[in-house]
């Protein structure tokens, strides 16, 4: 197997941008690959730009009529068809959106590929984790599922037992909707609960369909979940399970959005903490998948600091050179964030978040959320389809 970590940048990736004012802005891919640069982890890996997914590998997990309502959409936003979640207020239709989502979605493949096949060991893809895309439609400012896709090519490749761990805030709907019914998929989503954030999914009595019941997890934490309770939960639930399933593969999902700056969500989580869930998914990969790790961005909506800080914490632990949480930010990326961001339009950045783009409901707290709860619920619903106890 290959010693070095691969990480997968094309510039070209900035393309998928919604326009002024949407939180998925794409300053926040280059502003990350700025500074991963400025750490020099750029040397420490071997950089790669994949070639955009082609129509047969999209079709491992989107339909035909849907590529080619996105297809007809990027040639003509006007004519965006909302029957498939495009042109809508979450999914706003842009030129070149087809070839910008399929990019990115090249990248999530390729780094299956070459972590399958043994080039490297460990392979990111920060502008990917778009979990909400479905098969039939766009959701969630996610146009094509580059997770559900790099999982899919997993498995058209041979593997066997592929373990999907997403840690975003929001739940990992479009991966565990692509897998439900296949038992050589583990999906484990730790997400706010789906009473208070989109995409109301995400409950622990969601197990997998009758073919691979026990397949899909999912941990619901109350609004307010801070850093300790985010690491019990995690501890509690995924160790166990990636024993017993035995993954060939870890894909993981880190959604920089549970963050307690993050605009659009309600947890609580430092990027202490953030990060030490990448290292411990990098160990589990280790213990588990042989070292077979692909690590995958998402969500995450304040932009100047904490998502390109979470992900260069990502892409160091991958490439064996962990930033110290006592690191400066390099003097040189300040002025490159200073650069960049003064050259966005007014409104660029929106001050203000849309309700629609935030919350469904009041997040008070209900004692049926309670985190020790939650953590009990998801056990008593999968452990034992997993012959563990709960």
């Amino acid at each position: 197997m290959g010693g070095r970590a691969q990480l997968m940048w094309d510039e070209a990736v900035t393309g998928y941008d919604f326009g002024p004012g949407h939180p998925m802005d794409p300053v926040r891919l280059a502003l990350t690959m700025r500074l991963i640069e400025a750490f020099g982890l750029d040397r420490e890996m071997r950089v790669v730009a994949a070639k955009p997914a082609g129509e047969s590998t999209l079709r491992l997990v989107h339909r035909e009529d849907y590529i080619a309502a996105v297809r007809a959409a990027s040639a003509d936003p006007a004519a965006a068809d909302a029957g498939y979640g495009l042109g809508t207020l979450d999914d706003p239709a842009f030129e070149g959106m087809h070839d910008a989502a399929a990019l990115i979605a090249g990248q999530s493949v390729a780094a299956a590929e070459s972590v399958w096949h043994g080039e490297v060991a460990h392979a990111v893809n920060f502008t990917g984790g778009l979990h909400h895309a479905m098969p039939g439609g766009a959701a969630g400012f996610c146009v094509y599922n580059d997770a559900a896709l790099a999982v899919a090519r997993l498995l058209e490749l041979g593997a066997e037992r592929v373990a999907y761990v997403d840690v975003d805030v929001h739940h990992g709907d479009g991966v565990q909707t692509a897998f439900w019914d296949d038992p050589r998929v583990l999906t484990i989503s730790l997400h706010e609960h789906p009473r208070t954030l989109f995409p109301q999914t995400g409950w622990p009595e969601e197990t997998g369909g009758r073919a691979a019941e026990g397949g899909a997890v999912n941990v619901a934490l109350p609004a307010g979940t801070g850093d300790a309770g985010w690491l019990r939960a995690f501890h509690a639930v995924v160790p166990e399970l990636l024993a017993a399933f035995r993954p060939q593969v870890l894909v993981t999902q880190h959604g920089a959005d549970t963050h307690f700056e993050d605009p659009l969500a309600h947890l609580a989580v430092s990027l202490d903490a953030q990060r030490l869930v990448a290292e411990e998914c990098h160990v589990l990969a280790h213990r588990h998948a042989e070292g077979r790790w692909v690590a995958l961005g998402g969500g995450g909506y304040a932009v100047v600091e904490v998502v390109p800080r979470c992900w260069a914490h990502l892409a160091a632990i991958a490439a064996g050179r962990p930033i110290s949480p006592e690191a400066a930010v390099p003097e040189e990326w300040r002025r490159q964030v200073f650069a960049l961001t003064r050259q966005l339009a007014p409104g660029r950045m929106t001050d203000g978040v849309r309700p629609e783009w935030r919350s469904f409901a009041d997040h008070g707290y209900d004692p049926a959320d309670r985190l020790d709860q939650a953590i009990l619920a998801t056990r008593r619903a999968v452990f034992p389809a997993h012959g563990l106890l709960p």
